[in-house]
C-alpha cells in the first residue's frame, strides 16, 4: 500500500512493482505517473483520502504524503495493525528504511544512511545516475555471458575477476556506448585469447 499522490509516492510504486508486490495506491489527486501506472493496470489505484481500513490485509505500508498528520496518522495505523510502515524522510516514524536505488538492467546500486538522512541518499542517487547510465545495462549482460564462458572453459575465480577488470577499466563501457559490435569485438578478441565470443559482445 502506498499512500500518496505525488512523485515520491509514484517512484515507490514503482519500486515495489520492480520487487514484485502487488500494489494500491491511495490518493485522492494522484499525478501523471501514478496514472499512468493505473491505466496500464499495473496498480490498483483507489482516488480518495487515506482511511485506516486501507492497511487492511496489507505486508508493507508506504507513507509519502506532503501532509505531516496523514503520515503519522498511517505511522500509528500500521503500528496498530502490525504492518511495516515506512514514512518518507521520517525515520522515527518507520519501521524500516528504504535504501535509494539505481537500477540498470540486472545492476542495483543502493545508498543509505541507515535513517539518519535521507536526503543525503537521494542526492547520492542524482549523482549516480548520471555516474552510472544506461549502458551499464549491456556491461551487465556482456560480463555474464562472458562468465558463462569462462567458467565453462574451466577458468578460476581470480583469473575470471582479472581479466573482466582489465576490461572495465580499459573502457569497455565506452564501446558499449557507441554501439559498434564490430569495434566492440576487436577490443575483446586480444583480451580474451582462446574465448570464443559468440553473441557475448552484442549485450
Amino acid at each position: 500500500m502506498v499512500i500518496g499522490g505525488g512523485e515520491v509516492a509514484s517512484r515507490k510504486a514503482e519500486d515495489l512493482l520492480a520487487a514484485g508486490a502487488n500494489v494500491t495506491v491511495v490518493a485522492p489527486q494522484p499525478c501523471a505517473g501514478i496514472g499512468a501506472l493505473a491505466e496500464r493496470k499495473l496498480i490498483e489505484a483507489h482516488l480518495r483520502p487515506y482511511q485506516a481500513s486501507d492497511l487492511a490485509g496489507v505486508f508493507v505500508a508506504v507513507a509519502a504524503t506532503d501532509d505531516e498528520a496523514v503520515n503519522a496518522r498511517v505511522a500509528a495505523d500500521a503500528a496498530a495493525a502490525r504492518v511495516l510502515v515506512n514514512v518518507v524522510d521520517r525515520p522515527a516514524l518507520c519501521t524500516f528504511t528504504v535504501p535509494a536505488t539505481v537500477r540498470r538492467g540486472d545492476l542495483t546500486l543502493a545508498i543509505a544512511t541507515e535513517g539518519r538522512c535521507p536526503s543525503l541518499s537521494g542526492i547520492l542517487r542524482e549523482e549516480l545516475e548520471k555516474q552510472y547510465g544506461p549502458d551499464y545495462a549491456g556491461l551487465v549482460s556482456l560480463f555474464g555471458e562472458l562468465r558463462q564462458k569462462m567458467v565453462a572453459l574451466g577458468w578460476t575465480g581470480p583469473r575470471i575477476r582479472e581479466a573482466l577488470t582489465g576490461i572495465y577499466r580499459e573502457g569497455v563501457v565506452e564501446l558499449i556506448a557507441a554501439g559498434d559490435r564490430e569495434r566492440l569485438d576487436d577490443f575483446l578478441r586480444p583480451r580474451l585469447q582462446g574465448l570464443d565470443l559468440g553473441g557475448a559482445s552484442r549485450p
